[in-house]
């Protein structure tokens, strides 16, 4: 037994644990690949302590521990592509699993066989190409071809070294571990290429690390035979992309945090927060220029009626499909948010005017007019709209959203009336209101909804 490698599980195990702890508060399929890849090194350094044992029990405990370290690796890559629900992808990850696992089996033996040996190189590079050319009319991917091509240098590289007597194998094994680590290190750059941030580039320098190790200790050994050096130098790369693992996840939690203070955790639009930092920009711009913007609120009639009969749950689907809709209609400058249960509001940016915000105004109506389907149900929930123009109705936000909220009222009380025919938005202005009547106003109108 070589006990020498229990600080090194223990260091793996203890880190494992912390990497679980962070992941479990925002789980992704990425962040559950990373760990089944750790809980994989884990298994790894349990197994170097039993791989001297004579026999076949210290066989069986060098493959598992070789076939541990290159399926940590492949799943590592694997994290970080973008297909992975794709059938063709999940084939590809089955292939090198098994082609990675059969080349370390066939090498564990004292004197394997050539024509295995071969037949196990060669389906390095066979096995994916095929996948990607069968494949290829569906679905194709810049990785799916770099993942490729990099077996299939594997493939070459075995074919040439492996039979050579003495160190053939040996060089063989690190061939394949710096080939399934090279990958990481490119597939991880790939994926955060554009990001920059402290965890992304410690990551990928500790995969291309952790790489070079399959290089520079062999080379260390031919170089200086006599000399020899601490074990936990090779081992620092894992450590090294551990914490910049732990780090990506802490930066996609807090990035994530950020997320939700700004947006609708149902319907993913702004909430009233950014839409009013908006609002506030879009006047600013309209000022600016001498140009116009203009704002809608929009209120669903018969939102309380769904959730009554129907349930919360085919509220929120609602919701959803409302959001949706309203985005699908305007400009991709414009803003639609989610400032209220039931209540949206638009922001219409420059070019507009009055009558292209009543415009957009009639078309939303008509669409909340006509049966909207939700599951098995199908709900007409109607809705009214207030629209106040910058700088005709009001000069400043405040201001802007009382003379919208006026008039979104306005509309609700003659719809509930029962008027036979939906009147046009109105678009004269509003009278001043005393500051009195402005305060008032604020506590009723934005006070929460029944």
């Amino acid at each position: 037994m070589d006990w020498s490698k229990l600080p090194d599980l223990a260091a793996v195990a203890a880190l494992t644990c912390a990497f679980a702890s962070v992941a479990r508060r925002g789980q992704t399929t990425a962040s559950r690949h990373w760990l089944s890849g750790w809980v994989l090194i884990a298994v790894h350094f349990a197994a170097e302590i039993f791989a001297p044992a004579p026999g076949v029990w210290g066989m069986v405990a060098f493959d598992v521990g070789l076939i541990s370290l290159c399926w940590a690796g492949v799943l590592f890559m694997w994290a970080s592509v973008p297909y992975r629900a794709d059938r063709s992808g999940i084939w590809m990850l089955v292939s090198v699993l098994a082609t990675n696992a059969f080349y370390i089996v066939i090498i564990g033996f004292d004197h394997p066989w050539p024509w295995a040996l071969t037949l196990a190189a060669v389906s390095f590079g066979a096995a994916p190409l095929t996948i990607a050319l069968t494949a290829r009319r569906d679905f194709t991917h810049l990785l799916r071809w770099l993942l490729v091509g990099i077996y299939c240098v594997l493939s070459v590289f075995l074919l040439t070294v492996q039979n050579q007597p003495g160190i053939g194998v040996e060089i063989a094994s690190n061939g394949l571990m710096f080939t399934v680590y090279i990958g990481c290190c490119l597939h991880v750059w790939y994926s955060y290429r554009g990001r920059g941030t402290a965890g992304s580039l410690i990551t990928i320098a500790g995969f291309l690390g952790w790489a070079s190790v399959f290089v520079a200790a062999p080379l260390a050994r031919m170089i200086t035979p006599g000399g020899q050096i601490d074990g936990e130098v090779w081992n620092l790369p894992k450590y090294v992309v551990a914490v910049g693992m732990i780090l990506l996840l802490l930066e996609d939690q807090i990035e994530h945090n950020k997320y939700l203070a700004l947006h609708d955790e149902l319907t993913g639009l702004p909430n009233r927060r950014l839409f009013l930092d908006r609002l506030a920009i879009s006047l600013e711009r309209a000022r600016r220029m001498e140009s116009k913007a203009a704002l809608l609120v929009i209120d669903l009639n018969h939102f309380k009626q769904v959730n009554d009969t129907l349930g919360h749950h085919a509220g929120d689907l609602l919701l959803k499909k409302v959001s949706n809709l309203f985005v699908s209609r305007v400009r991709r400058s414009d803003t639609v948010a989610r400032t209220g249960g039931d209540e949206f509001s638009l922001i219409l940016e420059e070019p507009t005017n009055r009558s292209n915000a009543k415009s957009v105004a009639k078309s939303l109506m008509d669409m909340m007019n006509e049966p909207i389907q939700v599951g098995e149900h199908s709900m007409q929930v109607g809705a009214s709209i207030g629209v106040a123009v910058f700088p005709d109705d009001a000069a400043d936000i405040e201001a802007l959203c009382i003379a919208a909220d006026l008039r979104m009222y306005d509309d609700k009380h003659v719809s509930r009336e029962g008027t036979a025919e939906r009147i046009p938005v109105k678009s004269e202005p509003l009278p001043e209101l005393h500051r009195d009547e402005e305060e008032e106003f604020k506590i009723t109108a934005r006070g929460p909804k029944a």
